[in-house]
């Protein structure tokens, strides 16, 4: 089994392929949530986000403090899924041409407080100009056990941290020019990396991953990476508060937005199935298993349904 074949499927990790064969030997194995590096005795983790204006984000939709914030909790969740207690944020940022001093120092008095909710700082960064606003975010954590994608079993039970579907409720209002319910718009401009839950689970967990796709897009890629297949009870999925009501005004069942929906960031995890499972700051949900073979399945009311996370450059 090659590297290749452990990342999911998919057009993003089909252009991951095509770049690890570019590169060769010069790659290190890849597809987890954070590179680790061995230094010293320890293992850091490290990860890089890139935040786009127009892809990830749109001014009208949020403000500049709530860019600067949302795109370094993305960020800082890749640590919390590695089980990755957070060392240091670096930030690069692209400023349009038309931007103000107060402009680039709002920004960042925004990734400054989701470093701050961490017990972390921005420890240095870039700026260049850019046609619109970039927000690229490099973080840097101590993961005393790291917890990939890639140790789960066969028989491993699948748990979720908080509420799912709040972030996609957000979003669709905003795609069409609605005011989003406040709970559900706070879910979507200020994500909370589950940093504390992830060291927590980290001790006991055989893979984890945080869920910015969509359970029904990111649980493939776990499964893929630990070669197995996997079973979701849909009808398990805790669902964030406004889901049910924008699920009935849309006529599709509440868990498949769940499902669907991604950038809620909370954590995807497998641990033994003998294991009593952790007390922690947030909720954790049993809805699946891991399961031998490569099928993954989804189950709403006994029957198979598919869901369709998100998936980049489809």
């Amino acid at each position: 089994m090659t590297r290749h074949q452990l990342l999911g499927p998919g057009p993003e990790f089909d252009r991951v392929r095509g770049i690890l064969a570019a590169l060769g030997e010069t790659a290190a194995p890849s597809g987890d949530d954070c590179a680790l590096l061995p230094i010293g005795g320890k293992m850091l983790a490290v990860s890089t986000d890139a935040s786009v204006e127009g892809v990830h984000f749109r001014t009208d939709w949020m403000t500049l403090e709530e860019i600067g914030h949302r795109s370094t909790a993305a960020a800082l969740s890749d640590l919390a899924a590695e089980g990755a207690t957070p060392l240091g944020v670096v930030i690069a940022l692209g400023v349009p041409r038309d931007a103000s001093d107060a402009d680039v120092a709002t920004v960042m008095r925004g990734a400054g407080e989701a470093v701050r909710v961490v017990g972390t700082q921005v420890v240095g960064g870039d700026l260049s100009t850019s046609e619109g606003w970039v927000v690229t975010v490099t973080v840097l954590g101590e993961a005393p056990r790291p917890v990939t994608r890639g140790g789960g079993r066969p028989g491993d039970l699948l748990y979720v941290t908080g509420e799912l579907g709040g972030a996609e409720v957000a979003l669709r209002a905003l795609l069409r020019g609605a005011t989003p319910p406040a709970a559900a718009r706070e879910r979507f401009v200020h994500p909370v990396p589950r940093v504390a839950a992830g060291r927590t689970l980290g001790v006991h967990a055989t893979a984890m991953m945080d869920l910015s796709d969509g359970i029904a897009s990111d649980l493939r890629h776990l499964a893929a990476a630990s070669l197995c297949g996997a079973e979701i009870d849909l009808g398990l999925l805790p669902l964030a508060p406004d889901v049910a009501e924008f699920a009935a005004r849309t006529g599709r069942p509440p868990a498949v937005v769940g499902a669907e929906g991604g950038e809620d960031y909370e954590l995807l995890v497998a641990l033994p199935a003998d294991l009593e499972p952790p007390i922690l700051d947030v909720k954790l949900t049993r809805v699946g298993r891991l399961v031998a073979g490569d099928e993954v399945r989804f189950l709403l009311d006994g029957q198979v349904v598919t869901p369709k996370g998100f998936q980049h450059f489809r």
